[in-house]
């Protein structure tokens, strides 16, 4: 699959879930098999008022997104995926005001599993934001 093609498909797919719209989700580099995608910090995305900090669950879908966008950009043409299993570790708030990426790999596809790794950061220090070890379907294109 050439770059344009790869970019083509995980624009659409980032395009056509809503949740990724109303979370401001871009995609900010595709290579080989790895995917990074950028959330801005915005007030209506913020978990604790008290604090700032950016809510767990919009940082959990940040990850999914980048790790099913790096499924889907995989040099073995998976034409569909789906969130099989996603565990998260949330290692420290992210610092309030600050911008979040999320970095992914799919390191592994079966013919019917792909396992993904990802990691999210705001540029501060060198704990991550959270960690992620994924496993997605995979679904490919029948033969004719």
């Amino acid at each position: 699959m050439d770059d344009a093609r790869k970019l083509k498909i995980a624009g659409q797919f980032v395009s056509a879930l809503p949740f990724s719209r109303a979370l401001g989700l871009e995609l900010v580099s595709l290579e080989g098999n790895v995917c990074e995608m950028w959330m801005p910090y915005r007030e209506e995305l913020v978990g604790q008022p008290d604090t700032g900090v950016i809510a767990g669950g919009a940082v959990s879908a940040l990850m999914d997104t980048c790790c099913g966008t790096a499924v889907l950009i995989h040099p073995e043409a998976v034409t569909g995926t789906a969130t099989l299993d996603l565990r998260i570790d949330y290692m420290r708030p992210a610092t309030v005001g600050k911008d979040i990426i999320a970095r992914a790999e799919c390191y592994h596809v079966t013919q019917s599993v792909a396992f993904v790794r990802a990691t999210a950061h705001d540029g501060e220090g060198e704990t991550p934001v959270a960690t992620v070890a994924a496993t997605f379907s995979v679904e490919r294109r029948m033969p004719r």
